[in-house]
């Protein structure tokens, strides 16, 4: 039978060992105290809660890394499967089929159009909408709905995402457009597109 704690032990036990709760931080985020207004029960109550909280935050923080990397996961493993289908593609036309399905169907962009262009129609295309369709631009952004129909047939594009890929006779400009005002303003989707537009150029190139 085992023998019953004498709290007075437990008291001896942790004066003789004041770091007892620093790795047990989960602990005591669970101990309770008899509320009193003396400064020490104050100053206690304050540390407890700074426990808790920095706790909290932890386990946020942890939570957020994790669905973080779910995401990165998900978008490097749609990225391989896209690079792939680019690469084992046989023909300039199957590798506008996989490139516009994939962004619609797997990255869920509103509209995708991958198109070729001659020197003549790109001029005619940078004069109507003020844009700079040089050799590795990227254009990122919301502009008019003007913009929008010339580049995409359709002025209820909000906002888009236009890379240039630059062949050796005709310019592709790979189109990414949204119904979101909000949702291409940064820059942040720009890396995958780069890495995309490369790909395309290496392919197409051979």
């Amino acid at each position: 039978m085992s023998k019953k704690l004498d709290p007075k032990e437990v008291e001896l036990f942790l004066l003789d060992n004041l770091d007892f709760f620093e790795s047990r931080e989960s602990l005591v985020g669970e101990l309770k105290f008899k509320h009193s207004s003396s400064a020490a029960s104050s100053l206690l109550e304050r540390q407890v809660l700074k426990l808790r909280d920095e706790h909290k935050n932890l386990i946020d923080l942890l939570t957020s890394f994790i669905d973080t990397a779910s995401i990165n996961e998900d978008l490097f493993n749609k990225s391989k499967d896209l690079t792939l289908k680019i690469l084992e593609s046989s023909s300039k036309k199957e590798i506008v089929k996989t490139v516009e399905e994939s962004f619609s169907n797997d990255f869920n962009v509103d509209k995708c159009l991958l198109k070729f262009y001659k020197n003549k129609d790109i001029e005619k295309i940078e004069k109507e909408t003020g844009l700079s369709l040089h050799k590795g631009a990227i254009h990122c952004g919301s502009f008019s709905s003007e913009k929008a129909d010339i580049l995409f047939g359709d002025n209820k594009i909000e906002s888009m995402v236009i890379a240039v890929i630059i062949l050796e006779k005709e310019i592709g400009l790979l189109k990414l457009g949204s119904l979101d005002r909000a949702k291409y303003l940064g820059d942040e989707d720009t890396t995958f597109i780069q890495y995309i537009r490369d790909v395309l150029e290496k392919k197409l190139a051979l």
